[in-house]
């Protein structure tokens, strides 16, 4: 990940490079993977203690250390995995300095001026000394000038291209994490990349929505037109309406682009995501729920397997009277679509359910969910105080957990602590409704694409990292 502040200072021993004297160069941190991080350390032969500490955005190397292979085409980032590898112990130095104009004057007349001799003619004292006169009005030979022209051409030809390589709205716009969190609900640029390069090289064959259509009702469809914007800008436009929820004349003055190719670019990329993230499992087996439960629920409930929540999406309320009674919900008071999601003890989501009407019960939802289908004798499943499903659950040999019910005057210390324990995690539920495409109601031209939206959006709640839970 390049750094773009000022006070930049390279970490390599003998290397004096910062970016204040070297704006051109990019700096980059150390990752955040332990193993990734000590062959950095290695690399660079220096070892933590109390003359080198390494912190998060203080601590950097520069990118006279990295070969042009350590970095992603048309980009400034590094590739997951780069190892910096020049260095001055391995025959590596920084290119010379420019030459001075007698050195260049003696390469181009194949004459060296600087040793050259001032012939002094000894004549009678009334008579001047004779001196060689210097070469300022020496001519070039014949064709260097059209030479140095075709030259700066091409370096100029290839300036252009690299600069619109790099001129993307996501660079423009993401400069740091914290930006970058805000437009993507990524946590930092190193996830987002493994994501993209993960995608990018079925996305590169992905056909727009509205072409898709034609296809199955034309006979020879015409072939797709150029994309106006790159590839990686088509996801960055689809996470900002999404996990930012930017409206989309906010997003076509950013882009550059009309209504009309947000809203095709945004289904598209909606259906695409859907069809690429759904065919991944998320559904963990016991060992693995065993291996990354929190200690303090393996001594409250250690054969907890999931944890089940439904939640509510507000919807624009359609004119028929139909529609809108099916959709209407009693307990928002409004029309909504509900959804179903599964959360592991150690804050993953294992399972997603598709979008139901606002009238379903939260029993009926589970269920048509299919989750039964998943769970094994023996499992526990935690879940709140409307899931009356524990004589489905025995049908398939698991067992129910639900906050308790206030009998006496007060609970008693078990009762609260098994409160609070439900309580902490379906926190984690509420995660997926952090993008902002949720805060306001869902039109109804999204109807046709917001249970993919929805799917995405609980699949890349595990992107966010681990949910620090209070023991």
């Amino acid at each position: 990940m390049a750094e773009s502040r000022s006070k930049c200072c390279c970490s390599v021993p003998q290397c004096t490079n910062s970016k204040q004297k070297q704006p051109y160069l990019s700096f980059h941190v150390f990752p955040l993977n332990e193993d990734h991080k000590k062959k950095w350390i290695v690399a660079i032969r220096r070892e933590e203690g109390c003359t080198f500490v390494i912190r998060r955005g203080s601590t950097y190397v520069c990118s006279q250390h990295f070969t042009a292979a350590d970095y992603v085409p048309g980009s400034s980032r590094l590739k997951v995995g780069s190892i910096p590898s020049r260095f001055p112990w391995n025959n590596f130095h920084v290119p010379p300095q420019r030459l001075s104009a007698f050195e260049r004057t003696a390469l181009r007349l194949g004459v060296d001026v600087r040793v050259q001799e001032q012939q002094v003619v000894e004549t009678a004292p009334n008579e001047s000394i004779q001196v060689e006169e210097h070469d300022y009005a020496a001519q070039p030979p014949p064709g260097a000038l059209d030479e140095a022209l075709q030259y700066i051409e091409e370096l100029e030809a290839r300036l252009q291209k690299m600069s619109l390589g790099k001129q993307t709205v996501l660079n423009r716009f993401c400069v740091s994490d914290q930006t970058l969190r805000y437009y993507t609900k990524f946590p930092s640029q190193e996830v987002f990349q493994v994501f993209w390069e993960s995608i990018c090289p079925s996305a590169s064959n992905l056909v727009y929505w509205t072409k898709a259509q034609r296809m199955g009702q034309e006979a020879s469809p015409s072939p797709s037109p150029a994309r106006k914007i790159q590839l990686i800008d088509e996801l960055f436009m689809y996470c900002c309406r999404v996990a930012a929820g930017l409206r989309e004349q906010v997003i076509a003055d950013i882009f550059g682009v009309s209504v009309a190719t947000v809203s095709r670019t945004i289904v598209t990329w909606a259906n695409y995501l859907f069809f690429v993230l759904g065919s991944v499992p998320i559904w963990m087996s016991k060992q693995q729920i065993c291996s990354s439960m929190p200690e303090n629920y393996r001594l409250f409930s250690p054969h907890l397997r999931v944890i089940l929540d439904c939640t509510e999406i507000r919807c624009e309320s359609p004119t028929s009277l139909t529609l809108h009674s099916e959709i209407f919900s009693s307990y928002k008071s409004t029309t909504t679509f509900k959804g179903l999601v599964g959360v592991a003890p150690c804050g993953a989501v294992t399972f997603i359910s598709q979008l139901y009407t606002g009238t379903i019960s939260d029993k009926e939802i589970t269920k048509k969910s299919g989750i039964f289908d998943l769970l094994e004798p023996g499992d526990v499943v935690m879940a709140d105080k409307g899931f009356t499903i524990e004589d489905m659950l025995s049908s398939v040999g698991a067992r129910l957990i639900i906050p308790p019910f206030k009998c006496a005057k007060q609970f008693s210390k078990q009762e609260c602590e098994k409160t609070q324990a439900i309580a902490c995690l379906r926190i984690l539920v509420e995660r997926v409704k952090e993008n902002h495409i949720w805060d306001s109601v869902v039109p109804l031209t999204l109807s046709g694409s917001v249970n993919q939206i929805w799917h995405n959006c609980c699949f890349m709640v595990n992107y966010q990292g681990p949910m620090f839970l209070k023991e």
